[in-house]
């Protein structure tokens, strides 16, 4: 038989995906206030939602995620658009469960895999899947998912490594509105989007608004998993 490429330990472990699955939708932030992000991880709690992933694109993202892993514990915290080597140290300084990049960088595959810290390369064709699966890793993001073709284009991705137990995380152009139809596809633990809470929400403090809308998505991951 063949050989298979190993799995790193950059690789998410069995658990952690189990719980990803389990979450079915992860929140993708951009936060500018500190003193904002327990509040926001609360009310996406409230809602249902129970992981989220903040984004490496203000000043202020560390602190956040570092507030939100301290205060919020029940939240399943990791840090996005992380694209250096470097920030490997820094977000899992700052409590990250996870990072996840928009690309594939095989660099910041090796940071995290020496640092243990679960990691979620992104990609959009099959040399991207082929350079993250040789990197050791299987829960991959299908970035920018719609923009890229969607569906189809994720289900002709899928096929020729279906037997590698590789999953998809697909963010990008999802919304509620297709949030049902992600989760049926079968290389599909859970989908990210940023619709769940919205920056003018965010900016506006509108907790009880961010609540319903993870209301909505953690009603239909439900509705999904009984089948």
């Amino acid at each position: 038989m063949a050989s298979e490429p190993q799995v790193s330990r950059a690789s998410f472990p069995e658990q952690l995906r189990q719980r990803i699955a389990e979450c079915g939708v992860i929140a993708v932030l951009v936060i500018e206030n500190p003193a904002q992000a327990v509040r926001l991880a609360e009310s996406l709690l409230a809602g249902g939602v129970r992981a989220m992933e903040l984004t490496l694109r203000t000043p202020a993202a560390l602190d956040c995620l570092e507030a939100i892993t301290a205060a919020v514990p029940e939240m399943l915290a990791g840090a996005g658009t992380v694209i250096m080597p470097e920030q490997i140290a820094e977000v899992q300084r700052a409590g990250a469960a996870f990072a996840v990049s928009p690309g594939t960088n095989p660099q910041v595959i090796q940071a995290a895999a020496a640092a243990g810290l679960p990691f979620a390369p992104g990609v959009m064709t099959p040399t991207d899947i082929d350079l993250a699966i040789q990197c050791g890793c299987r829960s991959l993001k299908f970035f920018p998912a719609v923009p890229a073709g969607g569906l189809n284009m994720l289900a002709s991705l899928q096929a020729p490594y279906a037997h590698l137990n590789v999953g998809y995380i697909p963010l990008g152009g999802i919304s509620e509105a297709n949030l049902e139809q992600w989760l049926r596809h079968p290389g599909v633990p859970a989908v990210g989007g940023s619709w769940l809470a919205p920056r003018p929400l965010i900016e506006a403090g509108d907790w009880g608004e961010i609540a319903r809308i993870a209301g909505r998505a953690a009603e239909i991951v439900r509705r999904v998993r009984e089948g």
